[in-house]
Protein backbone atom coordinates (compact mmCIF):
# COMPACT_ATOMS: atom_id res chain seq x y z
CA UNK A 1 0.00 0.00 0.00
CA UNK A 2 3.36 2.01 0.70
CA UNK A 3 3.40 2.55 -3.41
CA UNK A 4 0.03 3.60 -3.89
CA UNK A 5 0.52 6.92 -1.95
CA UNK A 6 1.62 10.79 -2.80
CA UNK A 7 4.48 12.48 -1.68
CA UNK A 8 3.36 16.08 -0.54
CA UNK A 9 5.36 17.28 -3.45
CA UNK A 10 3.29 15.14 -6.15
CA UNK A 11 0.51 15.97 -4.81
CA UNK A 12 1.30 19.86 -5.19
CA UNK A 13 2.06 19.24 -8.75
CA UNK A 14 -1.22 17.30 -9.37
CA UNK A 15 -3.12 20.08 -7.71
CA UNK A 16 -1.76 23.00 -9.82
CA UNK A 17 -2.05 20.94 -13.31
CA UNK A 18 -5.61 20.20 -11.67
CA UNK A 19 -6.57 24.32 -11.54
CA UNK A 20 -4.98 25.27 -14.57
CA UNK A 21 -7.44 22.51 -16.49
CA UNK A 22 -10.05 23.85 -14.77
CA UNK A 23 -9.44 27.48 -15.46
CA UNK A 24 -9.28 26.13 -19.08
CA UNK A 25 -12.34 24.82 -19.11
CA UNK A 26 -13.41 27.80 -17.26
CA UNK A 27 -12.63 29.94 -20.59
CA UNK A 28 -13.13 27.25 -23.39
CA UNK A 29 -17.07 27.14 -21.65
CA UNK A 30 -17.59 30.74 -21.80
CA UNK A 31 -16.33 31.67 -24.93
CA UNK A 32 -18.58 28.78 -26.36
CA UNK A 33 -15.47 26.97 -27.96
CA UNK A 34 -15.10 23.67 -29.42
CA UNK A 35 -16.83 20.58 -27.79
CA UNK A 36 -13.75 18.49 -28.34
CA UNK A 37 -11.81 21.32 -25.59
CA UNK A 38 -14.65 20.86 -23.01
CA UNK A 39 -13.85 16.64 -22.73
CA UNK A 40 -10.33 17.69 -22.80
CA UNK A 41 -9.98 20.20 -20.05
CA UNK A 42 -12.94 18.12 -18.09
CA UNK A 43 -11.54 14.90 -18.06
CA UNK A 44 -7.78 16.05 -16.67
CA UNK A 45 -9.46 18.39 -14.03
CA UNK A 46 -11.76 15.26 -12.73
CA UNK A 47 -9.08 12.66 -12.56
CA UNK A 48 -6.86 15.23 -10.97
CA UNK A 49 -9.38 15.98 -7.99
CA UNK A 50 -10.32 11.75 -7.95
CA UNK A 51 -6.57 11.36 -7.96
CA UNK A 52 -6.07 13.81 -4.93
CA UNK A 53 -9.08 12.17 -3.14
CA UNK A 54 -8.53 8.96 -3.23
CA UNK A 55 -4.70 8.17 -2.93
CA UNK A 56 -3.54 9.25 0.60
CA UNK A 57 -0.27 11.08 1.29
CA UNK A 58 2.61 10.14 2.85
CA UNK A 59 3.69 10.28 6.02
CA UNK A 60 6.78 10.78 7.38
CA UNK A 61 8.10 8.97 10.30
Amino acid sequence: MQDLSLTTSMATVIFVITCLCGVQYRRVWKAEGPRYQYWIYGICAAAGLLVLGFFPLETTP
